[in-house]
């Protein structure tokens, strides 16, 4: 586990003090409601005792209303405690979602780091939920003990020897309950792991189906998901069986506890030393203990996988942060001037690189990697292992992630869309500017796709865009990136998927959209190239060569090899 953050214990300690309140009142009540259920056998042999054997009708008609109230305090007790505890329980797995999720969306970064986005899924769903029911499961364990204190208090009033025998034997018994958990503990947790995994798996396979089908890799991706389930499913076996196996011991000991208590009570009462009421009120008691012991049981359990939950989500929280946050904020607006000074990270090799406000840059990478590590920089989701990278004469390491992003935004490749309408995708970047939005349809030719939709630019999409194709997903994300209207903007690759056609017009709408702000643009397009004011070649991971789209093509082969292959 990552250190510096939150452990286990304290991520469940949050969880229930977040929910005292409600666990306090919900136990109360619940406590009254075991204290009326172990009454209930106690007054039955109060009216064999007054009523039966004496053949007295007012007691005994006394004696059932006294029945009866406890009947209703009981039942109204339970359902209102129930109501309140599985409250907690959701409020309690809420916060912690609403944590995780804040974490994920950090703009330091660093909670998915070496996760796969299905695997966070489960973590915010399943793991949240289990450390959620362990507030739930508090007032049932507190209402188990009460119903056990009482219990011994009134087998104590019947006979010493049974109130004794009660109070002496159940430590043991919860001791021994929760030294039987611990193989279930961790169980619990390898099943929790290898469930998230395979959720992981199972997202990471849907989302590049097409790419898939493609290849023709069909059966190498359903033979890699079907180990990482059958693992799974291996995981949540033992864990079932190890479940199982918890449960039958603890009913056994005690089955054996209640029976000895049965047997002490019988022997007391052919010995005269307790009456025939209290020896039916001693076997009621006896098997009214049989319900808070499973229900301690279930507490136990709950705790165990709660706890081994909570591990995981702490696990998440602690991750520490890609970057570290500075505290400076950039100009607003900012003027724009990127300048990378012997930048070193991944692929890259000592860069040297001026961005100037307000320029239309072009940069050339023969290499993907060193491609996709400048973008990484930029974006600030790493920071460079040697070198700085400067926003207007600041480094960005002194700028506050968040504030930097609402300067510089970089548009990635495969940027997802929402399951939402067209417009509304566009929408979320542009802060209520309509204007800005129109212009961003414009210039990215998504009016173009809107059109040829049955409701428009009101269509709802599918889940990642995945109901438009390539082309379309690309210029619905370009509208998205550009409605933003960022005072620097780094569009990677955004128009493969496009005819030649329609990229001449989005690179000729492009330049006159982003007119007097910062835009680069990580690129082979010549089309997009050629609108550019400058561009620069990255080659073995450093700057080789600067210029005009047209003079590189006339002077440099390698260049013209690369823009035009």
């Amino acid at each position: 586990m990552p250190t510096g953050g939150p452990t286990g214990a304290l991520v469940l300690g949050r969880a229930i003090r977040g929910q005292r309140p409600r666990i306090i009142a919900a136990s109360l009540l619940g406590m009254t409601h075991q204290g009326c259920e172990a009454l209930i056998p106690v007054v039955i042999g109060v009216i064999i005792d007054t009523a039966v054997a004496t053949g007295s009708s007012d007691a005994l008609l006394r004696w059932l209303v006294v029945l009866a109230v406890l009947f209703l305090v009981l039942s109204t007790c339970y359902r209102t405690s129930a109501r309140i505890t599985e409250g907690a329980g959701e409020h309690a797995a809420h916060r912690l979602r609403m944590e995780l999720a804040a974490r994920v969306l950090d703009p330091r970064g660093g909670a998915e780091t070496n996760r796969l986005p299905g695997a966070l899924t489960s973590i915010a769903t399943n793991d949240a939920r289990r450390v959620g029911s362990v507030a739930t499961i508090i007032a049932y364990g507190v209402s188990a003990v009460a119903a056990l204190a009482i219990s011994a208090v009134a087998l104590l009033r019947i006979s010493v020897p049974l109130g004794l025998l009660v109070l002496l034997g159940i430590p043991p018994l919860l001791w021994l309950g929760h030294r039987i958990s611990r193989p279930l503990e961790r169980r619990s947790e390898t099943e929790q792991e290898r469930a998230a995994h395979a959720s992981g798996v199972a997202a990471d396979l849907v989302s590049g189906l097409r790419v898939l089908k493609g290849m023709g890799a069909e059966s190498a991706a359903v033979a890699r998901y079907r180990t990482t389930s059958q693992d799974s499913l291996a995981a949540a076996l033992r864990a079932a069986r190890s479940r199982a196996g918890h449960e039958g011991a603890v009913l056994a000991l005690t089955g054996v506890f209640i029976a000895v208590i049965g047997l002490v009570g019988a022997y007391l009462a052919m010995d005269g030393s307790i009456s025939v009421g209290d020896l039916v009120a001693a076997v009621g008691l006896a098997q009214f203990l049989l319900g808070p012991f499973q229900l301690l049981t279930y507490v136990n359990a709950e705790l165990a996988q709660g706890r081994a939950s909570a591990r995981r989500i702490a696990e998440v929280l602690a991750e520490p942060a890609a970057v570290e946050g500075g505290q400076a904020v950039p100009a607003d607006p900012a003027a724009g001037h990127l300048a990378l000074r012997g930048v070193s990270l991944g692929a890259l090799r000592g860069v040297d690189l001026d961005l100037p406000a307000g320029g239309l840059t072009g940069i050339v990478a023969r290499d993907p990697a060193a491609a996709a590590d400048l973008l990484l920089c930029l974006a600030r989701e790493k920071d460079p292992a040697e070198g700085t990278i400067e926003l207007d004469g600041v480094p960005l390491t002194g700028l506050d992630p968040d504030a930097l992003r609402r300067a510089v935004l970089v548009a990635h490749h495969d940027a997802d869309l929402f399951e939402s309408t067209l417009i509304d995708n566009v929408r979320a970047a542009a802060d209520g500017d309509t204007a800005a939005v129109d212009r961003a349809l414009g210039a990215s030719a998504a009016d173009d796709v809107a059109q040829l939709l049955p409701d428009g630019v009101d269509t709802l999409l599918a889940e990642r865009g995945r109901s438009l194709s390539g082309g379309q997903r690309q210029r619905v994300a370009l509208a998205r990136a550009l409605a933003a209207d960022r005072p620097v903007l780094v569009l990677h690759d955004p128009t493969t998927a496009v005819d030649t056609v329609t990229e001449s017009r989005i690179a000729s709408r492009l330049r006159e959209v982003r007119r007097g702000r910062t835009t680069v643009l990580v690129t082979t397009s010549p089309a997009l190239l050629a609108v550019t004011d400058r561009v620069v070649v990255l080659e073995d991971g450093a700057v080789r060569a600067a210029g005009h789209h047209n003079d590189l093509l006339a002077a440099d082969e390698t260049y013209r090899a690369t823009v035009l292959a």
